[in-house]
């Protein structure tokens, strides 16, 4: 983890660039004695999130902590804040108003992170917000818009005056987040074009993402984002191959030791999200076949190392 330098930003704005696994966290100076933070990582880092933001408020109270969407490596590191910080004064926790009715609440199992199969501590949140609506972030007025497409309730974040967009999932500067509604038959193709033509127009000078550094000049981003959305749109099936890369991928990596090959297998043939795609995208197939496919496209790029009857990521193996 570390601060992107690679793009200027304000001096009151600071972006912990975390791995894969864990979204950045983009920690903003509010005032002098007040600080917010957007998205916390994975529960896995959440300490690693928590040191780093601790080492950026230089004496500052986290007085508010604001999330893009919930998934579970935005919003992991969550509770672990509000809890160090919230002892002496408030420190509310902000998300997407489409989410607030079941925020947090993992335990249930039509929850997002459930439905995924992922790992994410219990937490409550306190207020909404909506597109349209003015957060106040290292002293500037940010809008919140809407970005659909990875997430039906996904937000951006963009400062008009400076021209800087908190992107979150919607754009990357080599790629997007899993249009993860489209697996369940939404618009997430139609959606994901929506956002990406929504932020054309925003016209930013700076995106800080949601994984990967800061970027600045975003036209080519956004034309590789176009490009990749066209192939995936193009055909469906691949998408949804993708999507179950990433899911094995990020399960994988939740795990921080190479796990039985076995229990993987279960956790793929028992995971809601995994079997409604398999159920759609190949019918005549069941889940075990499924896997063995993922896992070998997994494998064939190195992303995923089986071996000896354990599954490894090859970052921490």
């Amino acid at each position: 983890m570390n601060s992107s330098s690679r793009t200027p930003l304000p001096p009151a704005i600071h972006v912990l660039v975390h791995d894969w696994l864990s979204a950045n966290a983009v920690v903003t100076w509010d005032d002098a004695q007040s600080a917010s933070v957007v998205d916390t990582g994975h529960v896995t880092r959440a300490r690693v999130t928590s040191d780093g933001v601790r080492a950026v408020l230089g004496g500052r109270r986290l007085r508010r902590i604001v999330n893009t969407h919930l998934h579970s490596d935005h919003c992991g590191g969550n509770a672990c804040l509000q809890r160090e910080h919230g002892a002496g004064a408030p420190c509310p926790i902000l998300v997407p108003a489409g989410e607030l009715p079941g925020a947090g609440a993992w335990e249930q199992a039509a929850s997002g992170v459930a439905q995924a199969g992922q790992q994410a501590e219990p937490f409550h949140a306190d207020a909404g917000y909506a597109p349209g609506d003015t957060l106040w972030l290292g002293g500037l007025p940010w809008q919140a818009h809407a970005a659909p497409g990875h997430d039906d309730h996904a937000l951006m974040l963009f400062q008009p005056d400076a021209r800087i967009l908190i992107s979150g999932d919607a754009l990357w500067e080599h790629g997007f987040g899993v249009l993860f509604p489209e697996i369940d038959g939404g618009d997430g193709f139609a959606a994901q074009r929506r956002t990406l033509r929504h932020i054309e127009q925003l016209a930013p000078r700076v995106v800080i993402p949601g994984h990967g550094a800061v970027f600045g000049a975003p036209g080519a981003a956004l034309e590789r984002a176009h490009t990749r959305l066209d192939v995936f749109e193009a055909d469906p099936p691949r998408h949804a191959a993708h999507a179950l890369r990433v899911l094995l991928k990020f399960h994988v990596m939740e795990q921080a030791r190479p796990a039985p090959r076995e229990q993987v297998a279960q956790w793929f043939a028992h995971t809601a999200m995994v079997r409604r795609a398999v159920r759609r995208f190949w019918p005549g197939q069941g889940e075990a076949a499924v896997f063995e496919q993922i896992l070998d496209a997994l494998a064939r790029v190195g992303a995923l190392l089986p071996r000896d009857g354990l599954v490894a990521d090859p970052e921490l193996h």
